[in-house]
């Protein structure tokens, strides 16, 4: 399953990389749905913003120390 003595560090960058994955996939698809609707009805979809990918990474932070 992994190294059970990661430093808080490498948790932590482990967690930012697991919350960026999770907003790219939101990212991703929100604009596959917006790509199903017909020409000329579609609207841009925004990007994520650093802030999220941290508020992604608390939530699974906050998880993690759950017992």
């Amino acid at each position: 399953m992994g190294d059970k003595n990661k430093s808080g560090y490498e948790l932590r960058s482990d967690l930012l990389g697991m919350a960026m994955g999770i907003c790219q996939e939101r990212v991703q698809r929100a604009f596959e749905n917006e790509h199903m609707k017909p020409e000329g009805t579609r609207n841009p979809i925004p990007s994520f913003t650093t802030e999220e990918v941290i508020a992604e990474a608390e939530k699974l932070y906050n998880f993690v120390q759950q017992k």
